[in-house]
């Protein structure tokens, strides 16, 4: 029985590769939607269209529970297909939150009223459309009061690592921690609002310096995912583990092996 996740990319092989390793049980099906990444870049109507016909997708390949391991369609889309679109029998889930309850220190599903929390100063790296959206600073809204947040539009550094081209995502990594810290100078602590952007965890740690805490999504949503499914056995849906892509199979299988040093097959979606 699978569950199937979703990215415009590769990044979401992050979060998928984090989710296996916890629940090791459990099948996925993966969704990547590379013939039109980056999403980062797009309208939100063209994000909603897009993001709404891959989950598609995955619903006829047996998925009752779609994670979408991608923030921009979380940002610009998630609400939207909640509320108006998403069958009463299935359910998607965005990631933002399990970072932001990291973040404020908050259990799963801890739905009480917003507090003030530790962190008072935290930098948000995301793509254009994330930054745009405020997705993230409203989510934060609604549990924890009297956090700045600075927020930098990370041009280039999705399209570099779906290129393979390491050595430019970190000089635009650095590029954007520099002008973010324009802004910021003394960040507590840095959220990497992208799934790509655990692939350069390092680099941002690095840029930051060692007393900034850094929090990457993978796995937090891994433990989010498994406390859901406690609750809710019954999202298990009936398919079976695969990879299916719209880009070329061939191409993104040998991208994603590279990525995480090991054999990742895709078929055509």
């Amino acid at each position: 029985m699978a569950i199937g996740i979703f990215d415009s990319g590769l990044g979401g092989l992050t979060v998928w590769d984090a989710v296996q390793a916890r629940l090791s049980d459990v099948e996925f099906v993966y969704m990547a939607d590379s013939a039109h990444a980056p999403y980062g870049v797009r309208t939100p109507d063209q994000i909603f269209d897009l993001t709404c016909a891959s989950v598609q997708k995955l619903f006829d390949a047996g998925c009752d529970l779609v994670i979408l391991a991608c923030n921009t369609a979380s940002a610009a889309a998630l609400r939207r297909m909640q509320e108006s679109w998403v069958p009463e029998n299935k359910r998607v889930l965005g990631v933002f939150v399990p970072m932001i309850e990291a973040l404020t220190e908050r259990q799963w599903g801890d739905n009480s009223p917003p507090r003030e929390v530790a962190v008072k100063h935290a930098a948000l790296f995301a793509t254009p459309a994330t930054v745009a959206s405020r997705a993230f600073q409203r989510e934060l809204a609604f549990r924890a009061i009297g956090v700045d947040v600075e927020a930098q539009a990370c041009g280039g550094v999705v399209d570099a690592i779906e290129d393979g081209d390491m050595i430019l995502a970190e000089a635009l990594v650095r590029s954007h921690v520099d002008a973010l810290k324009r802004k910021m100078p003394t960040p507590e602590a840095a959220i990497l609002g992208c799934t790509h952007y655990p692939l350069m965890k390092d680099v941002f740690q690095d840029a930051l310096g060692a007393d900034v805490a850094v929090f990457s999504q993978a796995d937090l949503v891994a433990e989010s995912l498994s406390d859901y499914l406690k609750r809710h056995p019954d999202k298990m849906g009936t398919g079976k583990a695969a990879f299916m892509t719209t880009g070329d199979p061939k191409t993104v299988s040998d991208r994603a092996t590279q990525f995480l040093r090991r054999r990742i097959d895709f078929v055509a979606a």
